[in-house]
């Protein structure tokens, strides 16, 4: 049985009550004092002897009720330790004043692969292969910024937290740091809490807005090669919506619970981006994080890579990236161990990769190898029927952002819309529908309160009445449009080379108008 015993703290007390519990023959085997308490494990006491050891205990000055307790407050803490430190999939090691390691998980023992208790016999320095991180550490009183590790040869991101000697309260500061609990994070478990953070923004095909026959179409063949484990090219121009696209491939595929990382080719210069995806040693070059860094490759291990603009990559990056797609591996800059992970590349373009190949400025095996899986994102130009369901829903999440009533549409903002070429497609649209909202206090919004880009083109003057819903609106302008334009040009394929979109839209458009007019 285990109780407690209270007590008003004053010398000798704890010392006469394990007295009366040696009177009356009791073998206590553990004892934990915190005045005002005194809990002891006392496994002969029985629940019909309580009585006569609250009697002894009353001759005791400033001993106070007997409770029965179900564990003593340091066993608790200790098994709540215990189980923390097992269910923690990252390493932990805790470590003393002198970097030896007192307390290890069962995911640090795994990685070194001996046990708990054989790892807890060990410094710090044998068991990272590095003496120079335990000397550091006990010169810095252990304050270090993160950096990487070698853990039985598996690099590690490790986090270091003082553990402080406490002082007496009232006191403000802390004691001195008498070790440090270390947090060992593999590249892969980075990658997942990276995924974690914009897993919200990634969803499935729903995210991409639009009833068009195009994406319709383009919905239905995406399905199809995102269940598919091959590379994936996406193309279309600038402002399309390509990265939301192979977020939504990423999402439906079997790897969609893995991390999803992305690099932009055309942001960073040939060295950045190297080291962004292959990661690199420490040491690899001037101004290298201390311990060295793991590349997306590395992170991503398990899920996805998304190379944006992968026409803008160098010829040396193309020749590394040709190698990895190959085979799986590749070595960290500055490294000399080949590392292989399991990922699968999504890339994206605008441009020609085709005509490039024929420049010499993108190596045709790395497109064959890249263009397993094609899918391309057409330009809003050609989706004319999506622009107005695109642009309420810009209109409410730039109006929720403003803190603002939603606003609408008037017929000659609608007009202006429709008719506008859109060179910068969904991500122009959406920047003209936020800046109106930001700078208008109307809630209708005329054509007059959109900023148009310089190079877009503004609506033809077409004459059209009052109509009482949005559709017949649509189908108002429309067909006066079509029925003005088709007088200068009167052919479905001259028409959409004017309207710079695809012919068979302008078809179908014609023989729903009924134009010409018989």
């Amino acid at each position: 049985m285990r109780v407690n015993i209270p007590f008003e703290d004053r010398v000798g007390i704890a010392h006469e009550i394990l007295a009366v519990l040696a009177r009356q023959g009791l073998n206590v085997q553990a004892v934990e004092v915190d005045p005002p308490n005194i809990y002891i494990d006392i496994p002969e006491l029985k629940q019909s002897m309580l009585a006569s050891l609250q009697a002894d205990c009353d001759q005791v000055a400033g001993v106070g009720t007997i409770e029965v307790v179900d564990i003593l407050p340091g066993m608790r803490r200790s098994l709540n330790l215990d189980t923390i430190m097992a269910v923690m999939e990252d390493p932990v090691l805790a470590i003393d004043a002198l970097g030896r390691i007192v307390i290890a998980n069962a995911a640090a023992a795994e990685v070194a692969r001996c046990s708990e208790k054989e790892l807890c016999q060990k410094s710090l320095y044998q068991v990272l292969q590095d003496s120079t991180i335990q000397h550091e550490l006990i010169a810095n009183e252990f304050c270090a910024p993160t950096r990487e590790v070698l853990l039985n040869g598996e690099p590690f991101l490790m986090d270091v937290t003082p553990v402080f000697e406490p002082l007496s309260a009232g006191t403000a500061s802390d004691g001195m740091a008498v070790g440090a609990l270390l947090t060992l994070t593999a590249p892969k478990r980075i990658g997942e809490r990276l995924h974690a953070i914009s897993r919200a923004e990634i969803g499935g095909f729903e995210a991409i807005i639009g009833d068009s026959e195009q994406i319709r179409v383009l919905k239905k063949r995406a399905a199809r090669v995102a269940v598919v484990d091959a590379p994936l090219l996406i193309t279309g121009e600038t402002g399309t919506g390509k990265e939301l696209l192979a977020q939504a491939c990423h999402g439906v595929s079997a790897r969609s619970n893995a991390p999803f990382l992305e690099l932009n080719c055309a942001a960073l210069p040939e060295s950045l981006a190297e080291s962004e995806l292959f990661g690199y040693m420490a040491g690899a070059f001037t101004g290298a994080n201390r311990g060295g860094k793991p590349g997306l490759f590395e992170m991503a291990d398990g899920g996805t890579v998304f190379l944006d603009e992968v026409g803008e990559m160098s010829l040396y990056l193309q020749a590394k990236l040709l190698r990895f797609l190959n085979d799986g591996k590749f070595r960290r800059i500055g490294g000399d161990k080949e590392i292989q992970v399991d990922v699968r590349i999504i890339s994206a373009t605008h441009r020609n990769l085709r005509k490039m190949v024929q420049e010499g400025s993108f190596r045709e095996d790395l497109f064959y190898r890249l263009n397993v899986l094609h899918l391309e994102m057409p330009p809003l130009r050609e989706r004319s029927d999506d622009i107005l369901l695109l642009a309420r829903h810009f209109i409410e999440r730039a109006c929720t952002q403003a803190q603002k009533p939603v606003s609408r549409l008037n017929q000659a903002a609608t007009a202006a819309m429709l008719n506008n070429r859109w060179p910068g497609n969904v991500r122009q649209l959406q920047n003209v529908v936020f800046r109106a909202i930001t700078m208008s206090d109307q809630r209708v919004l005329d054509a007059a309160d959109l900023d148009w880009a310089e190079d877009s083109m503004q609506a033809e003057t077409v004459v059209f009445e009052e109509a009482d819903t949005w559709e017949a609106s649509v189908n108002q302008f429309e067909t006066a449009l079509l029925t003005k334009l088709y007088q200068e040009f009167p052919s479905s394929r001259k028409l959409a080379a004017r309207l710079d979109t695809s012919h068979s839209m302008i078809a179908a458009k014609l023989r729903k108008h009924g134009i010409p007019k018989k």
